[in-house]
């Protein structure tokens, strides 16, 4: 056989390798990930026994701690809808209201149920302007919030 075709026929098996490759671990990694839903979101599509990623600010004056388990409500980013979550494990040092979280949780008859250890927060310092012309407003409702209990 002639060795430019045998060349040309290793860089196509090659070439064609590579592209499948490449395809799989795009797949893998855009299909293996799951969306954080805002407060509103997640009362709109949560259905009993789902698990999901809830995202938003911690409402001020909505956490209590009764032994182990810490309950907190979430506020949707425009402070009209805020889910309660029952939260069991470790939780962050800088979590306090107003600050930005993010839990897996559980829908357990429209019961919120935080999935132990998932809670994770934001530290707000590393996300205000430099000059602090912005004020600090997280975790203050612009009107009444709506708790669905």
């Amino acid at each position: 056989m002639d060795p430019n075709r045998k060349r040309a026929i290793r860089l196509t098996v090659a070439l064609t390798a590579a592209l499948l490759l490449a395809s799989a671990l795009i797949y893998v990694s855009f299909s293996a990930g799951r969306d954080e839903l805002t407060a509103s979101q997640l009362l709109n599509k949560a259905k009993p026994g789902g698990q999901y990623i809830l995202a938003g600010t911690v409402e001020n004056g909505s956490i209590r701690r009764q032994g182990e388990r810490t309950y907190f409500s979430v506020l949707d980013p425009k402070r009209r809808i805020a889910v309660p979550v029952s939260y069991t494990g470790v939780v962050p040092d800088p979590f306090a209201q107003g600050r930005a979280v993010m839990v897996d949780v559980t829908d357990q008859g429209g019961r919120f149920i935080g999935q132990q250890n998932s809670l994770t927060t934001k530290c707000p310092s590393k996300y205000q302007a430099a000059s602090g012309a912005l004020k600090q407003t997280a975790g203050e409702p612009l009107g009444p919030a709506t708790v669905k209990s």
